[in-house]
Order: structure tokens, then sequence, then C-alpha cells
């Protein structure tokens, strides 16, 4: 068990520096201020839960992951052939963000559907908690973004 919930914590690492990543990336993109600080306010949300995971794969005698997936490295290079072929307005980066806020529910429901240690079920969930809730503000800034744009 403790090198299959290794892996879990491995995987959500991944999904983790991704997010972080990819809020650095939107962060930089966006020519709003208040997207800026939402962004940057995410990211390092997103490092700090990569951190927490990390301590615990390493109190379980394993080797935490340190960078990021395959996939949200094609995921960042889509991102950037789309913005040599389309300007990058807000109302883009918000889509493509919550697109990432999706793969990362996504990935933190699959976890929390495997047999995990108590303690290390407790901090899964309270960080897919988080993850609804950046989801949530995400969607919810694209709406009213959509609805001032017309």
């Amino acid at each position: 068990m403790t090198n299959a919930t290794i892996a879990v914590l491995n995987e959500l690492i991944e999904t983790s520096r991704d997010g972080e990543k990819g809020f650095r990336k939107a962060a930089e993109d966006t020519k709003s201020a208040e997207l800026r600080a939402l962004f940057t306010k995410d990211a390092q949300r997103c490092a700090e839960g990569a951190r927490e995971l990390q301590s615990l794969v390493q109190q379980l005698g394993g080797d935490p992951d340190e960078g990021g997936s395959v996939t949200g490295a094609l995921h960042r290079g889509w991102v950037s052939i789309k913005e040599t072929v389309t300007s990058r307005d807000d109302e883009a980066i918000l889509d493509e963000v919550e697109r990432g806020e999706d793969y990362a529910k996504k990935a933190y429901g699959k976890a929390l559907e495997q047999n995990l240690p108590a303690n290390v079920q407790a901090v899964v969930q309270r960080q897919y908690q988080g993850v609804l809730t950046n989801h949530d503000a995400v969607k919810a800034q694209r709406q009213r973004f959509r609805s001032v744009q017309r």
C-alpha cells in the first residue's frame, strides 16, 4: 500500500506543479491586475500544496516528484503554440485556466477513490476542496468577464 500511496501522491505533486506553472504563465499573460493577483495567489497555493505532498511522500519513505508531468508539459506547449496564432486576451486565458482546473479536479477525485491512509486522505481531501474553490473562483471570473464584454 505504501508504494501505491506514494504513486498517487506523486501524481498529485505533478498536477500541483503543472498548476503552479500554468497559473504563473497566466499571471504573466493577463492584462488585468485583478486576474494577475488571483493567478499569482493560485500559483503560490499550488506550490504550497506540492510541498505538502512531497513531505508526505518523504514521510512514507519515497522519493517525491520534483517536476511536472508530460501531459502538463504538452498542455503548456499547446498554450505556447496557441499564443503564436491567437491573441492572448483575458477571456482565452480564463478559459485555459479553467480547463487546467478541470484536470486538477479529475486528478484529485481519482486520488480520493484510492485506499489511502487516513492522514494522507485528510490532506488530499483538504487540497481537493481548495481545487474546487479555486475552480469556482476562476469560473466566476470567466463568467463575469464574458458578461462585461457583451
